[in-house]
């Protein structure tokens, strides 16, 4: 729990490096409006993500908070691996930007990937082990939450 407590820190910045009197309003408001859970975090990056349907489409929508930044044409590739299989997923769109944040070196970068409907059990939390994110020159290793609830005496 304290490593999941530190790469999260890590992502939104270190408060001990920011100024006293600095107040994130944007970035905060932001990770309010993010409609999914906290799904895995790498070194730098917290990854929110959950399905979605739209007119019979599936999609991953992800939301990554942190280090990672992208300006591309050439779109992103989730790779999921869980249960030494590997599902490999396309972002919908090949333009992606990360939006920056108050928050000196962290960014924002909403991208959703397309999702077969068979493809949607296997991205049920406890089957998946890591995925990897790739645009361009970047790839970023992240690993699945661990949550463990403390029984309270």
């Amino acid at each position: 729990m304290k490593l999941f407590i530190t790469r999260l820190k890590a992502a939104f910045g270190n408060p001990k490096t920011m100024e006293k009197q600095h107040v994130d309003n944007y970035t905060e408001d932001i990770i309010k409006s993010i409609d999914n859970d906290p799904f895995a975090v790498s070194e730098q990056n917290v990854m929110y993500a959950g399905t979605n349907e739209l007119g019979g489409y599936y999609y991953f929508l992800t939301v990554i908070v942190g280090a990672f930044k992208i300006k591309t044409v050439k779109g992103a590739q989730l790779k999921i691996i869980y249960n030494n299989e590997e599902l490999v997923l396309e972002s919908d769109m090949v333009e992606l930007e990360s939006d920056s944040s108050n928050v000196s070196n962290r960014y924002i970068t909403k991208i959703d990937f397309i999702l077969n409907e068979s493809d949607l059990p296997k991205l049920d939390k406890s089957l998946v082990k890591n995925l990897i994110l790739t645009s361009q020159k970047c790839k970023i290793v992240f690993s699945k939450i661990e949550v463990v609830e403390e029984i309270q005496p």
